[in-house]
């Protein structure tokens, strides 16, 4: 009789422990990342732009709103990320608590506005995730210990993650750190490890080059003695190989900047992410 009691008790008990979960919300797959590593279990987390997508021109859908309406907190990047954010908390009537994961940085400069992408220096990674810590812990003050160990933990795989990438650096020669990059997304991966991201001369990330455009590249990676470039926009093989044959650099694979990739993509989390690229700037520059 006591055993059944028990188990009925126990019945009772994990939905109620399920639902006092604290319900967080994450704007896009990077920060996701960053709350699942540190929340684990205790609790329920929602991704808005998920893998594979652009959280730049992201277009809120309806479900979006009960989604926020719900949470207790709602976790985002700031500096200017998502601008479609502040609407959004407004008009699902959210009581939610806004952690702005980037406060305490320093904000480099993307022409006149401020550089959004602090992710992706690792130091300031583990700022996102600190700050994060710290306001799931204020949430729920009784899982304090539990957030806090849960950081501890995923911190120091991001301390190893930092040595290992400034371990790559060093072996590349200081004259051949530079790359010709249509991203503008690495500034403070350029700043923190000192690999330069120059942008190809007069051409526009939106658009495929004209043959005037590739030939102003050529010139460009010849004049500065760049060894690799990196030009996702260009999804014509043959301009690609026309760059590479002209102009003695190789052509990197895909860097990956805003967002993670599916499960089965080369970045389903952050540090599979900054491994992916550091792997293909040192295949490309070390060489």
């Amino acid at each position: 009789m006591r055993l059944i009691l028990l188990c009925a008790l126990l019945l009772i008990a994990a939905p109620l422990h399920a639902a006092e979960r604290l319900n967080v919300v994450a704007s896009f797959s990077i920060l996701g990342d960053f709350v699942r590593n540190v929340g684990g279990d205790r609790i329920n987390l929602t991704t808005l732009v998920g893998a594979d997508g652009d959280v730049h021109v992201y277009t809120p859908a309806p479900a979006d709103a009960k989604r926020v309406a719900d949470a207790r907190l709602v976790i985002v990047n700031g500096l200017g990320l998502e601008g479609w954010l502040p609407r959004l908390v407004q008009s699902s009537g959210s009581k939610a608590t806004v952690v702005v994961a980037s406060a305490g940085i320093a904000p480099l400069k993307l022409g006149s506005a401020a550089d959004p992408h602090a992710w992706q220096s690792v130091p300031n990674a583990r700022i996102y995730v600190t700050d994060i810590a710290n306001a799931l812990a204020a949430a729920v003050p009784a899982e304090a210990d539990f957030f806090r160990t849960q950081a501890k933990a995923y911190l120091e795989k991001l301390e190893t993650l930092d040595r290992d990438i400034r371990d790559a650096v060093a072996k590349i020669p200081p004259d051949r750190r530079k790359v010709i990059s249509t991203h503008d997304a690495f500034g403070y991966f350029s700043a923190e490890y000192g690999i330069r991201f120059i942008a190809p001369l007069g051409v526009s990330t939106e658009t495929e080059p004209s043959a005037r455009d590739i030939a102003a590249i050529i010139s460009q990676i010849k004049a500065q003695k760049i060894p690799a470039v990196f030009l996702e926009n260009i999804s014509d093989d043959r301009l690609i190989r026309r760059i590479a044959a002209e102009s003695g650099a190789k052509v990197g694979g895909t860097l990956i900047s805003d967002g993670l990739t599916g499960e089965k993509g080369p970045a389903p989390t952050y540090i599979d992410m900054v491994r992916h690229n550091i792997k293909a700037l040192t295949s490309a520059l070390d060489h």
